[in-house]
This record gives C-alpha cells, structure tokens and sequence, in this order.
C-alpha cells in the first residue's frame, strides 16, 4: 500500500460538496476508503450510506474524527465555530479545510490542534472525476486524494489560494448569464423549451473548445470572431472596458473579504 493512499475519510458536513465527494470516490467502483459522515445533513447522509456500501453516518462529528485519518470539513463558513465547538482532533489527523474565507489560522485556533490543515477548492465536477482541485499547501495524502477526483493544483500560499477561490465564486454569474440569454429569447417569441435546448448546445460547444489547452483564451476568443461581426459587435457594445472594469472591481471586492 502507498503511504499516501488514505483508507478511512470523516466528512463533517454533508452538502453539495460533501455529497460530490462521495459520489467521485466511488464513481467507477474499484478500491475506496472507508467514508464517515456526520449527521449533519442527515437526509444526504443517509441516503448515501444507503447507496454505498462502505460509507457510514456517524453519531456525532467527534465520532467522525475519531474514525477517520483525513478529516473534510464542509460546513457553512458561519456555522463553522458552533459546528466545531470542542472538538478534539488529535495532531495525527489530517484536516482538510473546505470553508471559502476561513484562514488555516483560524481553522486551527477553533481546533486548538496542531494537525496539519491544507485548504482546498474541490468543484462539483469531482462528483465525475473531472474537477481539478486547488490545495495549499501541497500535502501528499491530500494531493492524492484530489488526483483520484479529477486533478490537484498545490499552491504556495493563502494569497494564491483566495485568488482562485475568488474565481469560484463567479460560477453562478455565467449561469444567470445563459438563463438571461433564454429568456431574451422567450421575449421575442421564442418556446422556452426551444430556447433552453439552443443555449445549452451553443454553450457545451464552448466547453469542448476549452479543452484545446494550444490556445490561450483569448486566441480562442479572437478565431471565434470576424470583423465587424456578431460576436466582435456583442463584445464590443455589451462587454466593453467599462463593464470588463466592473467585473474586476467584484472580484478585488470579494477578495478583499476572503482575506
């Protein structure tokens, strides 16, 4: 056995992401750790236990510790403190900090542990395998961990780290963007199932021509344009220096508050 490979995984708060997780460690079948969930989110909790076997819910978050060698924990950054309360983690767990805004610091004055604590940003997209993770630091069972999931992207420190967490946070902006566009084209007559069908296509296109890592982004932006067209003319008038200003303006804004 590698000494990297983890065999037992405590969860303390099962939501999206908890749930995602889970469902990428045993996509595919083959070996998997042990996972312990806490009750928190008890319905996704239960129904994953129920669907694999293997993973289990525990009493309480301190029997997820006590269980487990690699400890994710989840939960709601404002609900981090009364989740964590008395916790005992033992300085040979290994903690894995998935709360957006929460320094290792902190993290580890609420624990009162010295246990390493690595920062991550796993996506849904782990759930498929297809999600590349950042860390910080770089550790090797948690670094393997993510490789399973899709990829691991070690950075230096926390200042790298709130950049890309940063950038995750402008995921559901793309998504209003998309649902504008459909019900642009509701407005002027179009069936909303119609709509629906078109953006999507036009968009996973866009997905699959990310995949072409030989050209930058904005190479790919510049072969998907003639001059004086439509997208050049969309561009131009919708997303000009002002509105590209406002964009970096929220991210330096939201930034700010991760550090």
């Amino acid at each position: 056995m590698e000494e990297d490979t983890v065999q037992h995984i405590g969860i303390i708060g099962v939501g999206e992401i908890g749930r995602a997780i889970v469902e990428g460690l045993r996509n595919e079948g083959g070996a998997s750790p042990d996972v312990f969930l806490s009750p928190r989110g008890a319905r996704t909790a239960a129904e994953l236990s129920e669907r694999y076997e293997g993973v289990h819910v525990c009493a309480d978050n301190q029997e997820v510790v006590d269980r487990s060698e690699l400890v994710i924990i989840a939960v709601r950054r404002q609900d981090h403190h009364e989740a964590l309360a008395g916790l005992k983690v033992d300085d040979d767990k290994t903690v894995v900090n998935l709360m957006a805004g929460v320094a290792a610091d902190d993290l580890r004055r609420t624990l009162a542990t010295s246990a390493p604590i690595i920062r991550a940003i796993p996506l849904p997209a782990v759930r498929e395998r297809r999600s590349v993770t950042v860390t910080c630091p770089s550790h090797p069972m948690v670094d393997s961990l993510f490789e399973q999931l899709g990829g691991a992207l070690p950075v230096a420190d926390e200042a790298a780290f709130n950049v890309f967490s940063a950038l995750t946070g402008t995921l559901t902006a793309h998504y209003a963007y998309l649902a504008t566009l459909t019900s642009w084209a509701i407005g002027h007559g179009i069936a909303s199932d119609t709509a629906d069908q078109y953006v999507r296509g036009l968009f996973q296109n866009v997905g699959r021509s990310l995949g072409d890592e030989t050209r930058p982004l904005h190479q790919l932006a510049a072969d998907h344009e003639t001059p004086k067209g439509n997208n050049e003319r969309i561009r131009t008038t919708w997303f000009d220096a002002a509105n590209a200003a406002a964009l970096e303006k929220a991210l330096d804004g939201l930034l700010a508050d991760l550090k």
